[in-house]
């Protein structure tokens, strides 16, 4: 990214080094993002502050390191890694103490790996060691979505999930790339009965193989079913990854007293909803979650290499991540977009 709303092109940058504190990476892959298309289109000079393009973007990275910067303990060269993709936290609050480093008490905005810094859609790049998360011998490729789409929609979901007991209800409101690992987390981590809403019958049938009970098309009558399908009584977990007024409106009116509507999804930008006794069911929670921090990315790691959960992923060489954006925007994509340096 060369200008603020400026379309993004190729460029022959150095090869980075790593500075004390830091890892230089050899990018193995690269997720592709939404939150990278609204960066693009929405952000003015004035939002980036003092972290202005020229930027390399990506976010969802995973390689190998092949360089260790002086200081740096616990890291050595050869190792695999995922990297957490939002970065500028402080590291000392407690938040950050307890590798939550995204709600940080000093995290001003949205920054990090290709969101203000050079990111992943690069043969290199550096990262600080404290964002680094180490992945064993699980595959880079399968592993770059997880630091963004499955990061968020398991921080999210974690808080939940004492409540996803026997005979509860958990719905799952878009079931592109991160409702479909969201899907996947509910099942292994959760007795309760999970739905899986799209406008898409190919994202509902992937849902459906990977452990939705109950799949339903995303339209006016999705709380009236869902409504019925649980005697009345409403879901006791909502996870909004579309974002949208309708959506929103619509798992207000599905949400069960006591439950809980956490909003991940940006698709529509900013969004409101009527907030007061009349309008929210009693006792619920309206929550939202942006990524997640290094102890979350960890246990998503382990959770993968146990085969508990699925990255679906569809590959395209750097060289064409134009084509693969398209895909991404048009909704082409069967799982999440991952480019490869070419000659991987």
């Amino acid at each position: 990214m060369l200008e603020p709303q400026a379309p993004p092109q190729f460029q022959d940058v150095p090869k980075p080094t790593a500075s004390a504190g830091q890892l230089l990476i050899k990018v193995a892959a690269c997720g592709l993002c939404h939150t990278d298309l609204g960066a693009v289109r929405r952000r003015s000079k004035e939002d980036w502050g003092d972290t202005q393009p020229p930027f390399t973007m990506g976010h969802e990275v995973a390689g190998v390191i092949e360089e260790v910067g002086q200081g740096v303990i616990g890291f050595s060269v050869g190792e695999a890694i995922a990297i957490v993709p939002l970065w500028g936290s402080c590291g000392k609050c407690p938040p950050c103490r307890r590798g939550e480093e995204n709600f940080c008490y000093f995290l001003k905005r949205m920054i990090g790996a290709g969101m203000g810094f050079d990111g992943g859609l690069a043969e290199y790049m550096v990262v600080e060691a404290r964002f680094a998360v180490p992945i064993g011998d699980f595959d880079p490729v399968l592993a770059a979505p997880l630091t963004d789409a499955g990061l968020t929609t398991y921080t999210a979901i974690k808080p939940a999930l004492p409540a996803l007991v026997p005979g509860s209800t958990a719905v799952v409101v878009g079931a592109g790339g991160l409702g479909l690992l969201a899907v996947q987390f509910l099942r292994t981590l959760t007795s309760a009965r999970v739905i899986a809403l799209d406008n898409d019958q190919k994202h509902l049938d992937l849902a459906k193989e990977h452990g939705a009970d109950i799949t339903l098309p995303s339209d006016a009558y999705s709380a009236a079913h869902i409504r019925e399908i649980t005697s009345g009584a409403g879901a006791t977990f909502i996870l909004d990854c579309v974002g949208l007024s309708a959506t929103l409106t619509m798992g207000i009116s599905a949400l069960a007293r006591l439950g809980r509507l956490t909003l991940v999804g940006a698709v529509g930008g900013l969004q409101t909803v009527p907030f007061g006794l009349d309008q929210i069911p009693w006792g619920a929670q309206l929550s939202t979650s942006l990524n997640g921090g290094t102890t979350n990315l960890r246990e998503i790691v382990d959770l993968a290499r146990l085969g508990r959960i699925e990255s679906i992923v569809d590959r395209y060489p750097l060289s064409r991540v134009a084509e693969a954006y398209d895909d991404l925007e048009h909704g082409r994509l069967r799982g999440r977009a991952v480019c490869l340096p070419d000659g991987n």
